[in-house]
Protein backbone atom coordinates (compact mmCIF):
# COMPACT_ATOMS: atom_id res chain seq x y z
CA UNK A 1 0.00 0.00 0.00
CA UNK A 2 1.66 3.36 -0.83
CA UNK A 3 1.80 5.47 1.93
CA UNK A 4 -1.25 8.70 1.71
CA UNK A 5 -0.39 11.26 -0.42
CA UNK A 6 -2.27 14.98 -0.48
CA UNK A 7 -5.22 15.93 -2.42
CA UNK A 8 -3.64 18.10 -4.93
CA UNK A 9 -0.53 15.38 -5.82
CA UNK A 10 -3.75 12.57 -5.70
CA UNK A 11 -5.37 14.34 -8.16
CA UNK A 12 -2.47 14.59 -10.13
CA UNK A 13 -1.87 11.02 -9.94
CA UNK A 14 -5.22 10.54 -11.35
CA UNK A 15 -5.37 12.71 -14.44
CA UNK A 16 -2.31 11.07 -15.50
CA UNK A 17 -3.87 7.58 -16.42
CA UNK A 18 -5.50 8.33 -19.87
CA UNK A 19 -8.62 6.74 -18.80
CA UNK A 20 -11.12 7.78 -22.10
CA UNK A 21 -13.94 5.26 -22.28
CA UNK A 22 -12.28 3.57 -25.34
CA UNK A 23 -9.59 2.21 -23.15
CA UNK A 24 -9.60 -0.50 -20.54
CA UNK A 25 -9.45 1.44 -17.10
CA UNK A 26 -8.08 -1.59 -15.41
CA UNK A 27 -4.54 0.22 -15.30
CA UNK A 28 -6.90 3.66 -13.27
CA UNK A 29 -9.07 0.83 -11.08
CA UNK A 30 -6.13 -1.27 -10.01
CA UNK A 31 -4.14 1.23 -8.89
CA UNK A 32 -6.75 3.32 -7.29
CA UNK A 33 -7.36 -0.55 -5.16
CA UNK A 34 -3.70 -0.96 -4.62
CA UNK A 35 -4.30 2.90 -2.92
CA UNK A 36 -6.50 2.04 -0.77
CA UNK A 37 -5.60 -1.61 0.37
CA UNK A 38 -5.12 -2.01 3.97
CA UNK A 39 -6.31 -3.34 6.70
CA UNK A 40 -10.20 -3.88 7.81
CA UNK A 41 -10.35 -2.73 3.88
CA UNK A 42 -12.56 -4.95 1.74
CA UNK A 43 -12.06 -4.27 -2.29
CA UNK A 44 -14.74 -5.84 -5.14
CA UNK A 45 -14.04 -5.81 -8.74
CA UNK A 46 -17.32 -5.88 -10.96
CA UNK A 47 -15.48 -6.61 -14.61
CA UNK A 48 -17.67 -6.45 -17.61
CA UNK A 49 -18.98 -8.63 -20.14
CA UNK A 50 -15.44 -8.53 -21.90
CA UNK A 51 -13.35 -7.91 -18.84
CA UNK A 52 -11.59 -4.94 -20.02
CA UNK A 53 -13.19 -2.66 -17.62
CA UNK A 54 -14.28 -2.95 -13.90
CA UNK A 55 -16.25 -1.48 -11.76
CA UNK A 56 -14.61 -1.15 -7.91
CA UNK A 57 -16.27 -1.24 -4.77
CA UNK A 58 -14.26 -0.77 -1.61
CA UNK A 59 -15.63 -1.17 1.73
CA UNK A 60 -14.20 0.50 4.73
CA UNK A 61 -15.66 -0.32 8.48
CA UNK A 62 -18.47 -2.78 9.52
CA UNK A 63 -21.05 -4.28 6.85
CA UNK A 64 -24.68 -2.61 6.92
CA UNK A 65 -27.16 -3.52 8.42
CA UNK A 66 -30.82 -4.05 7.80
CA UNK A 67 -31.92 -0.20 7.59
CA UNK A 68 -28.66 -0.34 5.21
CA UNK A 69 -27.11 2.61 7.01
CA UNK A 70 -23.97 4.31 6.10
CA UNK A 71 -22.66 6.13 2.87
CA UNK A 72 -21.64 5.45 -0.15
CA UNK A 73 -19.49 7.70 -2.05
CA UNK A 74 -19.69 7.26 -5.98
CA UNK A 75 -18.16 8.34 -8.92
CA UNK A 76 -17.05 7.81 -12.35
CA UNK A 77 -13.20 6.79 -13.78
CA UNK A 78 -13.27 7.73 -17.23
CA UNK A 79 -13.29 11.11 -18.95
CA UNK A 80 -14.26 12.14 -22.64
CA UNK A 81 -11.42 12.59 -25.21
CA UNK A 82 -9.06 15.30 -24.29
CA UNK A 83 -9.50 17.14 -27.98
CA UNK A 84 -7.67 19.74 -29.29
CA UNK A 85 -7.22 23.19 -27.94
CA UNK A 86 -5.59 22.59 -25.02
CA UNK A 87 -2.83 25.18 -23.35
CA UNK A 88 -1.11 22.59 -21.47
CA UNK A 89 -0.87 18.60 -21.23
CA UNK A 90 -4.87 17.46 -20.97
CA UNK A 91 -3.12 14.39 -18.64
CA UNK A 92 -1.00 16.55 -16.71
CA UNK A 93 -1.92 18.51 -13.88
CA UNK A 94 -1.48 22.72 -14.04
CA UNK A 95 -1.81 24.55 -11.53
CA UNK A 96 -2.60 28.03 -12.81
CA UNK A 97 -4.37 31.39 -11.02
CA UNK A 98 -5.93 29.26 -8.58
CA UNK A 99 -7.21 26.51 -10.93
CA UNK A 100 -6.06 22.84 -11.52
CA UNK A 101 -6.21 22.10 -15.00
CA UNK A 102 -6.36 18.61 -16.86
CA UNK A 103 -8.63 16.23 -18.21
CA UNK A 104 -10.80 14.92 -15.83
CA UNK A 105 -9.73 17.55 -12.61
CA UNK A 106 -13.51 18.40 -12.60
CA UNK A 107 -15.37 15.88 -14.44
CA UNK A 108 -14.74 13.89 -11.66
CA UNK A 109 -11.25 13.04 -10.62
CA UNK A 110 -11.23 15.96 -8.38
CA UNK A 111 -13.98 13.99 -6.35
CA UNK A 112 -12.35 10.76 -6.37
CA UNK A 113 -9.34 11.99 -5.11
CA UNK A 114 -11.04 13.72 -2.01
CA UNK A 115 -13.03 10.52 -1.71
CA UNK A 116 -10.00 8.43 -1.88
CA UNK A 117 -8.19 10.70 0.83
CA UNK A 118 -11.22 10.85 3.34
CA UNK A 119 -11.29 6.96 3.07
CA UNK A 120 -7.68 6.65 4.14
CA UNK A 121 -7.63 8.77 6.67
CA UNK A 122 -10.58 6.99 8.35
CA UNK A 123 -9.61 3.75 11.00
CA UNK A 124 -11.82 0.98 9.55
CA UNK A 125 -12.46 -0.56 13.40
CA UNK A 126 -13.69 2.70 14.83
CA UNK A 127 -16.20 3.33 12.49
CA UNK A 128 -19.67 2.44 13.62
CA UNK A 129 -21.13 2.06 10.00
CA UNK A 130 -19.78 1.38 6.95
CA UNK A 131 -18.15 4.18 4.41
CA UNK A 132 -18.46 2.42 0.09
CA UNK A 133 -16.43 3.89 -2.65
CA UNK A 134 -18.14 2.67 -5.76
CA UNK A 135 -16.46 3.64 -8.75
CA UNK A 136 -17.95 3.11 -11.99
CA UNK A 137 -16.48 3.09 -15.37
CA UNK A 138 -17.94 4.39 -19.22
CA UNK A 139 -20.04 6.84 -17.45
CA UNK A 140 -19.49 9.25 -20.21
CA UNK A 141 -20.86 6.73 -22.60
CA UNK A 142 -24.07 6.35 -21.56
CA UNK A 143 -23.65 5.30 -18.02
CA UNK A 144 -22.85 1.44 -19.01
CA UNK A 145 -21.20 0.87 -15.86
CA UNK A 146 -23.82 1.90 -13.92
CA UNK A 147 -26.41 -0.13 -15.82
CA UNK A 148 -23.41 -3.07 -15.48
CA UNK A 149 -23.29 -3.12 -11.85
CA UNK A 150 -27.39 -2.93 -11.50
CA UNK A 151 -27.57 -5.61 -13.54
CA UNK A 152 -25.12 -8.43 -11.98
CA UNK A 153 -24.43 -6.94 -8.33
CA UNK A 154 -25.93 -9.73 -6.08
CA UNK A 155 -25.29 -7.83 -2.48
CA UNK A 156 -27.11 -4.54 -3.02
CA UNK A 157 -28.83 -5.05 0.37
CA UNK A 158 -24.71 -4.64 1.66
CA UNK A 159 -24.45 -1.07 0.14
CA UNK A 160 -25.60 1.72 2.03
CA UNK A 161 -28.73 3.68 0.98
CA UNK A 162 -26.89 6.95 1.75
CA UNK A 163 -24.75 8.27 -1.36
CA UNK A 164 -23.17 10.98 -3.22
CA UNK A 165 -22.58 11.08 -6.67
CA UNK A 166 -19.88 13.72 -6.92
CA UNK A 167 -20.42 15.40 -10.08
CA UNK A 168 -19.57 18.45 -10.57
CA UNK A 169 -22.59 21.26 -9.43
CA UNK A 170 -20.30 23.90 -7.46
CA UNK A 171 -20.91 22.64 -4.29
CA UNK A 172 -24.88 22.38 -4.32
CA UNK A 173 -27.15 19.82 -3.36
CA UNK A 174 -28.99 17.83 -6.65
CA UNK A 175 -32.30 15.77 -5.99
CA UNK A 176 -33.71 15.78 -9.42
CA UNK A 177 -31.88 15.56 -13.23
CA UNK A 178 -32.94 14.36 -16.19
CA UNK A 179 -32.93 10.99 -18.30
CA UNK A 180 -31.05 10.29 -21.67
CA UNK A 181 -32.73 8.31 -24.12
CA UNK A 182 -30.38 7.74 -27.45
CA UNK A 183 -32.52 6.73 -30.37
CA UNK A 184 -31.11 5.49 -34.02
CA UNK A 185 -32.67 6.05 -37.13
CA UNK A 186 -31.70 3.99 -39.86
CA UNK A 187 -32.65 3.66 -43.82
CA UNK A 188 -31.78 1.69 -46.23
CA UNK A 189 -31.78 2.07 -50.20
CA UNK A 190 -29.42 0.32 -53.29
CA UNK A 191 -26.03 2.05 -54.58
CA UNK A 192 -25.75 2.82 -57.74
CA UNK A 193 -23.11 5.17 -59.99
CA UNK A 194 -24.31 8.74 -59.52
CA UNK A 195 -24.54 9.36 -62.93
CA UNK A 196 -27.27 6.78 -63.27
CA UNK A 197 -29.61 7.72 -60.05
CA UNK A 198 -32.38 5.46 -61.63
CA UNK A 199 -30.51 2.47 -61.39
CA UNK A 200 -30.57 2.82 -57.56
CA UNK A 201 -32.11 4.14 -54.13
CA UNK A 202 -31.21 6.87 -52.26
CA UNK A 203 -31.29 6.64 -48.06
CA UNK A 204 -30.08 9.92 -47.11
CA UNK A 205 -33.09 11.65 -49.31
CA UNK A 206 -35.93 10.02 -46.60
CA UNK A 207 -33.49 11.14 -43.94
CA UNK A 208 -33.67 14.67 -45.12
CA UNK A 209 -37.54 14.62 -44.68
CA UNK A 210 -36.79 12.46 -41.43
CA UNK A 211 -34.91 15.21 -39.64
CA UNK A 212 -37.24 17.35 -40.90
CA UNK A 213 -40.00 15.46 -39.15
CA UNK A 214 -38.28 15.05 -35.94
CA UNK A 215 -37.49 18.78 -35.69
CA UNK A 216 -41.50 19.20 -35.32
CA UNK A 217 -41.44 17.04 -32.56
CA UNK A 218 -38.97 18.71 -30.94
CA UNK A 219 -40.39 21.50 -31.06
CA UNK A 220 -44.02 20.32 -29.98
CA UNK A 221 -42.20 19.07 -26.85
CA UNK A 222 -40.52 22.17 -26.43
CA UNK A 223 -44.32 23.72 -25.88
CA UNK A 224 -45.53 21.15 -23.52
CA UNK A 225 -44.77 22.04 -19.76
CA UNK A 226 -44.89 18.62 -17.43
CA UNK A 227 -44.71 19.46 -13.95
CA UNK A 228 -41.30 18.71 -12.98
CA UNK A 229 -40.22 20.59 -15.14
CA UNK A 230 -40.15 23.73 -12.96
CA UNK A 231 -36.66 21.91 -11.66
CA UNK A 232 -35.22 22.62 -14.86
CA UNK A 233 -36.11 26.36 -15.32
CA UNK A 234 -33.79 26.64 -18.55
CA UNK A 235 -34.97 24.19 -20.26
CA UNK A 236 -38.50 23.24 -18.39
CA UNK A 237 -39.27 20.24 -20.74
CA UNK A 238 -37.83 17.23 -22.99
CA UNK A 239 -35.16 18.54 -25.25
CA UNK A 240 -35.19 16.03 -28.32
CA UNK A 241 -32.84 16.83 -30.81
CA UNK A 242 -31.10 15.58 -34.22
CA UNK A 243 -27.41 15.19 -33.21
CA UNK A 244 -25.62 12.90 -35.85
CA UNK A 245 -26.16 11.51 -39.32
CA UNK A 246 -23.97 9.41 -41.08
CA UNK A 247 -24.41 8.23 -44.51
CA UNK A 248 -22.96 7.32 -47.89
CA UNK A 249 -19.49 6.26 -49.14
CA UNK A 250 -18.51 8.35 -51.50
CA UNK A 251 -19.61 11.64 -54.12
CA UNK A 252 -20.01 9.40 -56.94
CA UNK A 253 -22.25 6.53 -55.69
CA UNK A 254 -25.73 6.71 -54.98
CA UNK A 255 -25.67 6.21 -51.17
CA UNK A 256 -27.07 2.86 -50.00
CA UNK A 257 -27.80 3.59 -46.11
CA UNK A 258 -28.06 6.63 -43.78
CA UNK A 259 -28.90 6.85 -40.15
CA UNK A 260 -29.75 9.12 -37.88
CA UNK A 261 -28.81 9.80 -34.10
CA UNK A 262 -31.54 11.35 -31.72
CA UNK A 263 -30.87 12.45 -27.95
CA UNK A 264 -33.91 13.25 -26.02
CA UNK A 265 -33.44 14.12 -22.20
CA UNK A 266 -36.28 12.90 -20.18
CA UNK A 267 -37.89 15.04 -17.40
CA UNK A 268 -38.12 12.70 -13.86
CA UNK A 269 -41.58 10.60 -13.91
CA UNK A 270 -41.27 10.37 -18.02
CA UNK A 271 -40.87 7.01 -19.74
CA UNK A 272 -38.46 6.27 -22.36
CA UNK A 273 -40.61 3.69 -24.01
CA UNK A 274 -43.39 7.10 -24.99
CA UNK A 275 -40.70 8.86 -26.14
CA UNK A 276 -39.65 6.44 -28.26
CA UNK A 277 -43.37 5.69 -29.59
CA UNK A 278 -44.19 9.55 -29.95
CA UNK A 279 -40.77 9.75 -32.38
CA UNK A 280 -41.85 6.58 -34.45
CA UNK A 281 -45.64 8.49 -34.93
CA UNK A 282 -43.70 11.32 -35.93
CA UNK A 283 -41.40 9.53 -38.74
CA UNK A 284 -44.38 7.28 -39.94
CA UNK A 285 -46.54 10.86 -40.19
CA UNK A 286 -43.77 12.80 -42.25
CA UNK A 287 -42.21 9.51 -44.33
CA UNK A 288 -45.36 8.52 -45.51
CA UNK A 289 -44.75 4.80 -45.90
CA UNK A 290 -40.97 4.96 -46.59
CA UNK A 291 -39.10 2.53 -44.76
CA UNK A 292 -37.05 2.48 -41.71
CA UNK A 293 -35.97 1.33 -38.15
CA UNK A 294 -35.39 2.87 -35.11
CA UNK A 295 -33.93 1.70 -32.03
CA UNK A 296 -32.65 2.57 -28.81
CA UNK A 297 -28.70 2.68 -28.09
CA UNK A 298 -28.58 3.94 -24.89
CA UNK A 299 -30.72 4.48 -21.70
CA UNK A 300 -29.60 6.40 -18.50
CA UNK A 301 -32.89 7.50 -16.26
CA UNK A 302 -33.75 10.51 -14.47
CA UNK A 303 -33.30 11.01 -10.64
CA UNK A 304 -35.83 12.37 -8.56
CA UNK A 305 -35.32 11.95 -4.56
CA UNK A 306 -37.59 12.82 -2.04
CA UNK A 307 -37.12 16.12 -0.46
CA UNK A 308 -36.74 14.50 3.15
CA UNK A 309 -34.19 11.92 2.35
CA UNK A 310 -31.72 11.82 5.37
CA UNK A 311 -29.05 12.13 2.98
CA UNK A 312 -30.46 15.62 1.33
CA UNK A 313 -31.24 17.22 4.27
CA UNK A 314 -27.33 17.08 5.81
CA UNK A 315 -25.80 18.02 2.61
CA UNK A 316 -28.37 20.81 2.41
CA UNK A 317 -27.47 21.51 5.75
CA UNK A 318 -23.79 21.32 5.37
CA UNK A 319 -24.09 24.12 2.37
CA UNK A 320 -26.61 25.78 3.55
CA UNK A 321 -29.34 25.19 0.50
CA UNK A 322 -32.81 25.63 1.28
CA UNK A 323 -34.09 25.34 -2.49
CA UNK A 324 -34.28 22.18 -4.91
CA UNK A 325 -31.47 22.39 -7.64
CA UNK A 326 -31.96 20.66 -10.91
CA UNK A 327 -29.27 19.44 -13.20
CA UNK A 328 -30.18 18.83 -17.26
CA UNK A 329 -27.40 16.22 -17.33
CA UNK A 330 -27.81 12.55 -16.34
CA UNK A 331 -25.51 10.24 -14.11
CA UNK A 332 -24.86 6.94 -12.52
CA UNK A 333 -28.10 8.01 -9.68
CA UNK A 334 -30.61 7.47 -12.41
CA UNK A 335 -29.67 3.44 -12.50
CA UNK A 336 -28.38 3.19 -8.97
CA UNK A 337 -31.41 4.38 -6.84
CA UNK A 338 -32.78 1.15 -8.51
CA UNK A 339 -30.48 -0.60 -6.23
CA UNK A 340 -33.01 1.40 -3.47
CA UNK A 341 -29.59 3.82 -3.06
CA UNK A 342 -30.90 7.52 -2.50
CA UNK A 343 -28.48 9.65 -4.17
CA UNK A 344 -27.97 13.36 -3.96
CA UNK A 345 -25.60 15.13 -6.51
CA UNK A 346 -23.22 16.93 -5.05
CA UNK A 347 -19.19 17.82 -5.82
CA UNK A 348 -16.47 20.93 -6.30
CA UNK A 349 -16.08 22.28 -10.15
CA UNK A 350 -18.62 23.22 -12.66
CA UNK A 351 -20.52 21.18 -15.22
CA UNK A 352 -19.77 24.43 -17.32
CA UNK A 353 -16.23 23.88 -17.88
CA UNK A 354 -16.60 20.59 -18.13
CA UNK A 355 -15.89 18.29 -21.54
CA UNK A 356 -14.06 21.45 -23.17
CA UNK A 357 -10.56 22.02 -23.49
CA UNK A 358 -8.44 23.47 -20.48
CA UNK A 359 -11.20 21.81 -18.06
CA UNK A 360 -10.77 23.11 -14.30
CA UNK A 361 -11.18 22.92 -10.85
CA UNK A 362 -10.93 25.04 -8.73
CA UNK A 363 -8.79 24.97 -6.19
CA UNK A 364 -10.71 26.57 -3.04
CA UNK A 365 -13.70 24.86 -4.00
CA UNK A 366 -11.88 21.57 -4.07
CA UNK A 367 -10.14 22.52 -0.49
CA UNK A 368 -13.77 23.29 0.95
CA UNK A 369 -15.09 19.73 -0.69
CA UNK A 370 -12.51 17.95 1.43
CA UNK A 371 -13.82 19.60 4.50
CA UNK A 372 -17.43 18.83 3.91
CA UNK A 373 -17.00 15.19 2.46
CA UNK A 374 -15.37 14.99 6.21
CA UNK A 375 -18.03 15.66 8.07
CA UNK A 376 -21.36 14.09 5.92
CA UNK A 377 -19.02 11.04 6.08
CA UNK A 378 -18.21 11.59 10.02
CA UNK A 379 -22.02 12.33 10.29
CA UNK A 380 -23.52 9.03 8.73
CA UNK A 381 -20.19 6.68 9.65
CA UNK A 382 -18.63 7.77 12.49
CA UNK A 383 -18.00 6.74 16.05
CA UNK A 384 -20.01 6.96 18.55
CA UNK A 385 -20.19 9.88 20.73
CA UNK A 386 -18.90 9.99 23.84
Amino acid sequence: MPLAISDAALLARLVSFDSTSAHSNLPLSDWIADYLDRPGVRIERNRSADGTKANLVVTIGPKTGPEREGLVLSGHMDVVPAGDGWESDPFALASLDGRYVARGACDMKGFLALAMNVAVALRPERLRRPLVLLFTYDEEVGTVGARHFVDTWTDAELLPRATLIGEPTSLRAVRTHKGHLKLKASFRGRSAHSGYPHLGVNAIEPAGTAITALAELGRELARERPASGGHFPEVPYVALSVTRIEGGTADNVIPDRCALEVSARLLPGMRGEDVLAGARNALEAGLGGVPFELDVTGESPALELREDAQIYRAVCHEVGQAETVGVSFATDAGWLQRLGLECVIFGPGSIEVAHKPNEWLPADEFARARGMLERVVDHFCGEPSA
